[in-house]
């Protein structure tokens, strides 16, 4: 039974918004966009200040440039990309992408969506390109759908329930931002427990949005969201989770009630639902002969994978694959564990944390005085052994290594791809290591490991935590979810070129990045190229660029 006193206080909320607001203009949005920018620099340092004290940082550590970006900065670089698009809207009737769409051998149109214009991503990030593939049989003229005008219609139509995530600070602003700004939709966002310290921020942050009876913020426990899925006036509800807690929402708290009700195809929530859930992440390593530069470079690529945010994040690899018979597999994971061994521990802050390590790990380790456990990778894995390592997402510092066989790398390749779609659990993200020869030589074989991989971005050398925070790419689950299947989610957030029918996005970058980067934890300059890629995204000017490069090479 819900209390009372929750109950008045999401119906406070929600009558705060829709007694007001009838209609909004793309040129109004457009200005609120601004706003917020502004706002949202302004509260950076407090936003990543707090952050650090719930995650017990130091004040003065070098790892605060990670909440920088992943959370100001985040939000910031959308911000800019929705006001060229709904700018694009304005003039032509759809956004202005960043080049012309490929129309691939299968039949499937590729959309370019990186680099994006205006923000000089040619340059920030060197040598990265990404795409969008669409559902066979999208017509050029219809990339779109219908959703430049669901952008521009000015009525508002409906009210969304998001329910945010409690890890990365920036997965419930832009969830929110991007159900207003491009879904038409009023929306009362409940922050998780975890990250309750992101009430005050947010209120300043958006204080456009919320001014403007576009948002309402809520806190409290699964009382208040529940209260708040429940409401009449709520619409559709957005859920950033695990698929556990997603079926507890929709399905029932009680697993028989939860069969019962999947059985008679009866969901207790009966309004839209889309979500963004866990994943076992993979990265497939493809053998062949590396330098020792690059070798070195893709080990610090999964080491930095396993450690942002304390590996509280859904896109933190899980999985890595390598081929049996390849001759550089002991040195390419000693490089693994040496950066791992140079990163310092943090604290587990997230609920759970230790019980989850101790049950993936199989070892008795207690977190250390300050709360931390170590990062471990576990090689010579086998899902015949160990099913829950591949099946179940530990979302803690816990890493597994498997070796497939395979006549030759190009048939470990077929393998790999095989094993992720069919045996590990999840199909949000994955990431590929592709040496250049095998590239060349097997191009037919690489594009048929894309085109299969049943992930809603799969990055090519790169940690597909990149592709999350470039915004410009849909960031979502793979297609083909019910609510009844879930998977790691139904539907997409991001996606601010308004891409229509997306089946993957393809992200991909050089064995070796240059300028060193800045996500890497043992980058010297991580704070002061943080903050100037935020003042970048919140005025476009060559102007930074000088600065931004300098501090960026010395990384």
């Amino acid at each position: 039974m819900l209390k009372e006193k929750t109950i008045s206080s999401v119906e406070t909320a929600i009558d705060g918004i829709v007694s007001n607001s009838a209609t909004v203009s793309v040129e109004t949005r457009i200005q609120l966009c601004r706003q917020c920018l502004d706002s949202v620099v302004a509260v950076a340092d407090e936003w990543t200040e707090q952050a650090a004290i719930a995650k017990g940082l130091s004040n003065t550590s070098a790892l605060r440039a990670e909440d920088l970006l992943s959370g100001p900065g985040v939000v910031a670089r959308q911000l800019q990309l929705t006001i060229q698009s709904l700018r694009g809207i304005q003039r032509q009737g759809r956004p202005s992408l960043p080049g012309r769409p490929v129309r691939l051998q299968n039949g499937q149109f590729s959309i370019p969506v990186f680099p994006s214009s205006g923000l000089f991503d040619s340059l920030t990030f060197m040598g990265m390109r990404g795409s969008v593939r669409l559902h066979t049989g999208v017509a050029e003229g219809a990339i779109h759908g219908q959703l430049p005008e669901a952008a521009t219609n000015p009525k508002l139509r409906m009210v969304t329930a998001v329910l945010g995530a409690g890890n990365v600070s920036s997965i419930p602003a832009t969830d929110s931002l991007n159900r207003i700004m491009f879904e038409g939709s009023r929306v009362v966002l409940k922050l998780n427990p975890v990250n309750e310290y992101l009430y005050p921020i947010f209120q300043k942050a958006f204080a456009p949005l919320v001014k403007a009876n576009l948002l309402r913020i809520l806190t409290g426990g699964a009382d208040v969201g529940e209260a708040l899925i429940q409401n009449d006036a709520v619409d559709a509800v957005h859920i950033t989770g695990s698929a556990t807690t997603h079926d507890a929402i929709v399905w029932g708290k009680d697993l028989n009630e939860r069969i019962r009700r999947k059985q008679c195809d009866d969901p207790v929530l009966k309004k839209n639902v889309t979500s963004e859930l866990g994943n076992v992440t993979p990265w497939i390593v493809v053998p062949g002969v590396y330098t020792a530069r690059q070798l070195d470079s893709q080990a610090q690529h999964i080491a930095t994978s396993i450690t942002n945010n304390a590996s509280f994040n859904c896109l933190a690899t899980k999985i890595i694959l390598t081929w049996k018979n390849w001759a550089q597999r002991d040195q390419f994971l000693q490089r693994i564990q040496h950066h791992l061994s140079q990163t310092p521990f943090r604290p587990a802050y997230y609920p759970g944390a230790a019980e989850r390590y101790r049950r993936f790990t199989g070892l008795s380790v207690q977190p250390d005085e300050r709360g931390c456990l170590p990062w471990t990778l576990l090689t010579g894995t086998s899902i015949e052994q160990r099913p829950e390592l591949f099946q179940e997402e530990s979302f803690v510092c816990v890493c597994a290594e498997t070796q497939l066989a395979g006549d030759t790398p190009e048939h470990f390749l077929a393998a790999a791809t095989e094993f992720v779609n069919d045996r590990v659990n999840g199909t949000l993200c994955a990431s590929v290591t592709i040496p250049q020869g095998f590239r060349h030589q097997h191009a037919k074989s690489f594009e048929r490991c894309l085109e299969k991989l049943r992930y809603g971005s799969v990055c090519v050398n790169q940690w597909s935590g990149l592709a999350y925070g470039l915004t410009s790419p849909p960031w979502g689950a793979y297609p083909g979810a019910t609510l009844k299947d879930v998977h790691s989610g139904i539907g997409n957030v991001h996606n601010t070129y308004l891409l229509d029918r997306v089946e993957k996005t393809v992200l991909e970058g050089p064995l070796v990045n240059f300028p060193r980067p800045v996500w890497f934890p043992s980058h010297r300059n991580a704070v002061s190229v943080a903050s100037r890629l935020l003042r970048l995204y919140h005025r476009p000017s060559m102007f930074h660029l000088p600065g931004l490069f300098a501090a960026a090479i010395t990384g």
